[in-house]
């Protein structure tokens, strides 16, 4: 004998939920006017976009590539670049590589000539990646001075967890820390 269902358990399970209410639209809030501009801001000048910190990030891990590539085929650094820029697409900041990299084999003295007196050993018996990187990590501090010190070192540090040696990191982590304190000094002072 079949059994029949309870109606009341039936009648429950043919009831939907209600909907719930909408909420009401937000107003939205009216744009400030800047006081420190009379012109309309269609006529102002736009500032230039700054580009992801992960296409200069790019950047320097292609910069490292092509100094260690520099260091080990002694090629020029313009045919490097090439190369580089045939062989990578998507998003780097291009500008930033080709000033660095170019830059550092013009300044590798002077570059010389801040970090030896750092090291425990001879230059030119590191590493080809732990070169590469103290010569990025110091030409950085000297000269771009719109990188704070600290992101110099830690992304140098990064790279050669990735590239280098497994203790590689600690070395250049304790070379361009103590470059810091004589290429930045002002920076040093106020930490």
């Amino acid at each position: 004998m079949p059994s029949k269902a309870d109606p009341k358990i039936e009648a429950q399970a043919k009831i939907k939920p209600k909907p719930k209410p909408k909420a009401k639209p937000k107003p939205k809030a009216k744009p400030k006017k800047e006081a420190s501009s009379s012109a309309p801001a269609k006529n102002r000048p736009r500032a230039k976009s700054k580009l992801p910190l992960a296409q200069r990030r790019k950047a320097r891990t292609l910069i490292m590539q092509a100094l260690y590539q520099w260091h080990i085929s002694q090629s020029d650094p313009l045919a490097i670049e090439a190369q580089f820029h045939e062989q990578n697409g998507g998003k780097i900041d291009w500008e930033y590589f080709a000033e660095v990299f170019l830059e550092i084999p013009k300044q590798q003295e002077i570059l010389n000539q801040h970090i030896s007196p750092l090291l425990d050993r001879e230059l030119k018996s590191l590493d080809p990646v732990e070169r590469a990187l103290l010569y990025l990590g110091t030409f950085e501090l000297a000269n771009r001075i719109d990188v704070p010190y600290r992101v110099v070192i830690n992304e140098c540090v990064e790279l050669a967890k990735t590239f280098g040696a497994t203790e590689s990191h600690k070395y250049i982590n304790g070379v361009l820390d103590k470059l810091a304190v004589t290429l930045r000094p002002v920076e040093q002072a106020s930490k």
